[in-house]
């Protein structure tokens, strides 16, 4: 985790978004905002086929991932009784990294009309707080908890992107700020974070999902204009990460609906998929050449109802040119405060041999190709 600050905007002429929203309502990008915690930013020429000249010698960089988290019930008396350490000690994993990323799972308000599903989640925007105070550099929002204090909610959630200056992906004020890349130069190379969601309540869907005139989510069960997006960062960035929110809860393996979108975002130029919402890990190796994660699980969560539920980790990978070269997956579970905590020694190896064997089911590769 090092120091940001904003990148002049691209020879490409797509505007810079520091906040989550945006007038355009066409490409708009989210850059690497001052004084945010992240990579070094060093200004980097992007050339018409869209990587630095720099790209293919520069330093490796390392980007770490870890899945689910919201502050309700525990995970909210851990916010309140000190921001700085409610993500737990798993934050020195995340902070060791360039970049750091995880999939906040809530509205940002204390106001708001509950929507009409079961399970909903809000917190108060000391959250960014807490997700900056543990090394985390870009938070993804698009997830069927969102919105889930409609209108009103959506609208504080947004405020307070704009006011803490925290970066994220997968919301906005309309289609063009939903689906905008994070861009942030590191060591000399432009790694571009988008983001979307497969899962959205089927009766929320429409008035969920962002438009040209209308704010919320990126999302990814229509899949076209999240590919266009993630087409369109690759013409601009020397890494495409996208973080998605998919899959089955409780089912360690992907669905067909990941497989397919997996497919459609790797041939779109995406070298990293990272994913979360199944409340369980799954497996990760090789599409091609690019490296997915379907699952990361929990992270620092409300509840503990299984064991499937409470096992966690960091994944971190270390990404040369646009191929990732090494993969650490550092095991946690989270224990009864809601937090995860690192597992260490034989009780570590293990967990990580369970993590690999995961990957049978997946139809990855231990190995690009």
């Amino acid at each position: 985790m090092l120091t940001v600050r904003v990148l002049a905007p691209a020879a490409v002429g797509l505007a810079i978004l520091l906040a989550g929203c945006s007038a355009a309502t066409t490409s708009t990008t989210r850059e690497a905002s001052p004084g945010v915690s992240g990579a070094r930013a060093t200004s980097a020429a992007v050339t018409s086929a869209g990587t630095s000249g720099a790209a293919a010698s520069a330093a490796p960089v390392t980007l770490a991932f870890a899945g689910d988290v919201h502050f309700m019930a525990r995970t909210r008396q851990r916010l309140d009784r000190d921001v700085r350490t409610a993500v737990g000690p798993m934050a020195r994993v995340l902070s060791a990294a360039d970049l750091a990323m995880v999939n906040l799972e809530t509205a940002v308000t204390e106001r708001g009309s509950p929507q009409p599903k079961t399970y909903r989640f809000r917190a108060p925007a000391s959250a960014f707080t807490a997700l900056r105070s543990a090394g985390i550099d870009v938070a993804t929002m698009a997830n069927n908890h969102g919105l889930d204090y409609g209108p009103v909610g959506l609208g504080d959630t947004l405020t307070a992107i704009r006011t803490s200056g925290f970066p994220t992906v997968g919301i906005g004020r309309d289609a063009a700020a939903a689906y905008a890349p994070y861009v942030a130069s590191v060591r000399g190379r432009r790694i571009a974070v988008v983001a979307g969601t497969q899962i959205i309540d089927t009766p929320l869907r429409s008035t969920w999902t962002a438009t040209d005139g209308q704010p919320g989510l990126a999302s990814g069960i229509a899949p076209a204009r999240l590919v266009a997006a993630v087409r369109a960062a690759r013409a601009r960035a020397d890494v495409v990460v996208v973080y998605l929110h998919w899959g089955q809860e409780r089912d360690p393996c992907p669905i067909p609906a990941q497989r397919s979108l997996a497919r459609a975002l790797v041939a779109a130029g995406a070298d990293v998929l990272i994913g979360a919402h199944a409340h369980t890990l799954l497996g990760a190796g090789y599409l091609g050449s690019t490296y997915v994660d379907f699952g990361l699980g929990n992270f620092v969560w409300y509840s503990s109802n299984s064991v499937g539920a409470s096992t966690t980790g960091v994944l971190t990978l270390t990404v040369s040119g646009r191929r990732v070269t090494g993969v650490r997956w550092s095991p946690a579970l989270v224990d009864d405060s809601g937090a995860p905590q690192p597992v260490t020694g034989a009780a570590a190896a293990r967990a990580r041999q369970r993590w690999a064997a995961l990957r049978s089911c997946t139809g990855l590769a231990a190995g690009p190709s």
